[in-house]
């Protein structure tokens, strides 16, 4: 079997032109570099898959002008990273404050890049204050952490601190498209939102996920249904068709949707917060300013767009309402499956009464 190489370490940024979505970052860090006016104590904040790490060893080897395409794996002998989930004693804090008090062998700084610092006791963050404070000219300290909160306060006033964003969808599309095209798979646009969108803003979920896509097809190609089918997601046309029915008072209709959907074994809980996002979206695409908060592919961008027209401000504001109460009150209820056909029930029987209401209005309006 030939060495295969995940996709989350065969491309990861060699430079900070590679790195995706953190521009505000990056720029930031790049400007520091040029003008050498690098702080020696960085603190890197955001969820995970964002590129803290990466970019703590992107700046490591521009600051000692080390070639920023060395090859994976290689790690200079003054670039030190220190897991702190499993290093996270006094005792390791000291052994890596004795190392600091020697200048590099070459190259111009000592970088030091400790990852998951939150993870650090109190005691130890304590014996790290010192330095952190005061380093030598040569050492420059990069912590990395998923939950800034759990990082002491005298910590933090000692760093300066780079919030990370959640990168976009659409950002995390568009790179899996361009790394389809690098491999020569063939890469439906949906799919690879989807991809986004299951990711929830980390890209290196999404090579994984992307990884696992690929594997699973046996023609070397991502497709929509493939992607739905693995990742056990429901499809959007269950949505949309639900909700025609719903306008269109089928409630016979909308319970055997309901029901083809669970014979597929999803879970009810999940369709009822799926409806409330398709909701949402629904709302959301009313006007053209706010369409840009879809983060879909524009195949169903325009669906949202086409249903939307169909459905009152009214009845969605009211069925959001109903969803959520489901949603709410879901875990609680003795009977689950009866729990969202009611409220299914309601959703079907809005439009009359959001009709019934219009008309009261307009009556109101004609007798004023």
């Amino acid at each position: 079997m030939s060495n295969f190489i995940v996709s989350a370490r065969k491309y990861r940024p060699k430079g900070f032109e590679e790195v995706v979505g953190q521009e505000h970052i990056t720029t930031t860090l790049q400007n520091a570099i040029n003008s050498e006016q690098l702080a020696q104590a960085l603190l890197f904040c955001g969820p995970r898959g964002v590129g803290k790490t990466t970019c703590a060893r992107i700046v490591a080897k521009l600051v000692n002008g080390f070639e920023s395409q060395t090859a994976e794996g290689s790690n200079p002998l003054n670039i030190y990273e220190l897991d702190a989930a499993s290093n996270n004693s006094v005792d390791d804090i000291r052994n890596l404050i004795d190392q600091v008090r020697y200048p590099p062998q070459f190259g111009k700084y000592k970088v030091y890049i400790i990852d998951e610092v939150h993870m650090l006791s109190n005691a130890a963050f304590n014996a790290f204050l010192k330095t952190l404070e005061e380093p030598p000219s040569y050492a420059i300290f990069i912590l990395a952490t998923t939950e800034k909160h759990k990082v002491i306060p005298t910590i933090l006033s000692r760093c300066q601190i780079f919030d990370f964003n959640r990168i976009q969808n659409s950002d995390i599309a568009d790179h899996l498209k361009a790394i389809a095209e690098k491999e020569g798979i063939e890469a439906e646009a949906e799919a690879l939102h989807l991809i986004a969108q299951k990711a929830d803003g980390a890209l290196r979920d999404a090579l994984s996920i992307f990884d696992l896509i690929v594997t699973y097809s046996s023609d070397n190609r991502i497709t929509y249904e493939n992607t739905i089918n693995n990742l056990h997601i429901l499809d959007y046309d269950y949505y949309f068709r639900i909700t025609d029915q719903l306008l269109e008072n089928d409630h016979a209709g909308v319970l055997l949707t309901f029901e083809e959907i669970l014979s597929k074994g999803f879970d009810g809980h999940n369709f009822i917060v799926g409806l409330s996002e398709h909701f949402r979206n629904l709302m959301v695409s009313k006007d053209q300013s706010t369409v840009l908060l879809l983060q879909v592919s524009d195949g169903v961008k325009q669906k949202y767009f086409e249903q939307g027209q169909k459905v009152s401000l009214s009845y969605l504001l009211s069925a959001l309402n109903i969803s959520s109460q489901c949603d709410l009150y879901f875990k609680s209820s003795k009977n689950q499956r009866l729990h969202v056909e009611l409220a299914l029930m309601k959703l079907a029987h809005l439009p009359s009464v959001v009709n019934l209401s219009s008309s009261s209005v307009e009556e109101v309006k004609k007798k004023a």
